[in-house]
C-alpha cells in the first residue's frame, strides 16, 4: 500500500502539465520584463562598407530591447562588442524567422545581404560601444550608455 502510494504521488508530479495556450487561447499577455510597456524597438542599424553606423543609444536598465540589424550585402561586415553583449541579457537572435537563444553574443558577421533581430535586456549601467571591427572612424562605431 505504501508503495502503490509512492508511486502514484511520483506519477502526480512528473505528469506533464497543460500549457496556457492549451487552457486559454485568450490568455494574457507576458507579464515583467517581456512585457508590452517594458519593450522598445531601436532604431535599425545598416551596415554598409564605409557607412556610418548611427547611435547613440541610450538604455535603461531592466528594460527590453529590440533591434534590428542590417547588412545591405557590400561586404562581408560584422559587429564586435564583447563588454556590451555582457552587460545585457539576450533574449534571443531572430534570423530568417529561425529563433536563437544563446548564452551570450561577443561578435555577429554578415557574409552577404541579410537582416537579424536580437532582442535583450539592457543590465549593467556603464558605457559601451559597438563597433566595426578594425575600423576606427567615430562613425563606424555606436556609442551606448545604460543608465
Amino acid at each position: 500500500m505504501r508503495y502503490s502510494a509512492i508511486f502514484m504521488l511520483s506519477l502526480a508530479l512528473f505528469a506533464p502539465l497543460p500549457t496556457l495556450a492549451e487552457e486559454d487561447d485568450d490568455a494574457p499577455p507576458p507579464a515583467g520584463l517581456l512585457a508590452g510597456p517594458n519593450k522598445e524597438d531601436l532604431p535599425e542599424v545598416i551596415l554598409s562598407v564605409g557607412e556610418p553606423l548611427g547611435g547613440p543609444w541610450h538604455l535603461t536598465s531592466g528594460k527590453y530591447y529590440e533591434v534590428a540589424i542590417t547588412a545591405d550585402g557590400s561586404g562581408e561586415i560584422g559587429l564586435s562588442g564583447g563588454d556590451f553583449f555582457h552587460a545585457i541579457w539576450v533574449d534571443e537572435v531572430v534570423v530568417k524567422g529561425l529563433e536563437i537563444r544563446p548564452m551570450g553574443l561577443h561578435s555577429i558577421e554578415f557574409d552577404r545581404a541579410g537582416t537579424m533581430e536580437i532582442g535583450f535586456v539592457a543590465v549593467k549601467p556603464g558605457s559601451y560601444t559597438l563597433a566595426i571591427p578594425g575600423s576606427t572612424g567615430a562613425d563606424q562605431r555606436i556609442e551606448i550608455t545604460i543608465d
